[in-house]
């Protein structure tokens, strides 16, 4: 087996080409550079009018045309205050309620006091934080607003708050007592 070529016209490249191997030229410089560049560019053009698409659909975008004022409408002030239901006591209603405070206790003094004034309390326990400031009755329907308002008046200063943030309790009403809550002496 003959371990050396006769030499053919393949053998004999021009040196101009710069060629390595018979198929390839090396890659010029700068190429890489090039697409990171627009890739860079491209994706700062994305994020801008993602960022722009997000503030319209948020209206938080707000175009103004120089020299043209825009129309803002007044809104009248009514006369007639809003209307809120009657406190109201349901003693088939059952209340759950939580502390939401670092002092022990709380949700049981409170329980105390809506036993006697009339209220079907179903538990009393801790809150999952111990910072709420007021003291609030959380209702899910609207129509229970009488009834939160009836709670309410038997905690002073208590907020009423429409939230589905209990819904999914067995409770008709949720108390969250906060830090503004005075337990009774004795």
């Amino acid at each position: 087996m003959p371990t050396s070529y006769p030499k053919d016209r393949f053998d004999h490249l021009p040196h101009k080409l710069e060629r390595v191997g018979a198929h390839r030229a090396p890659a010029k410089k700068g190429r890489r550079w090039v697409a990171f560049w627009w890739a860079l560019a491209a994706t700062a053009l994305l994020v801008g009018v993602g960022a722009v698409g997000l503030s319209v659909l948020n209206n938080r975008l707000n175009f103004t045309i120089p020299g043209v004022e825009a129309e803002t409408p007044v809104a009248e002030p009514t006369a007639e205050p809003v209307p809120t239901a009657e406190p109201t006591t349901d003693p088939n209603a059952r209340v759950t309620v939580l502390n939401g405070t670092p002092t022990t206790g709380v949700a049981r003094s409170v329980g105390e006091v809506l036993t006697d004034g009339g209220w079907t309390v179903g538990s009393t326990s801790d809150a999952d934080t111990e910072d709420f400031a007021t003291t609030t009755v959380y209702y899910a329907d609207p129509t229970l607003e009488g009834a939160a308002r009836g709670v309410a008046a038997l905690l002073p200063g208590s907020a009423v708050l429409l939230s589905e943030d209990f819904a999914g309790s067995d409770a008709t009403l949720t108390v969250v007592v906060g830090a503004d809550y005075v337990m009774p002496a004795g």
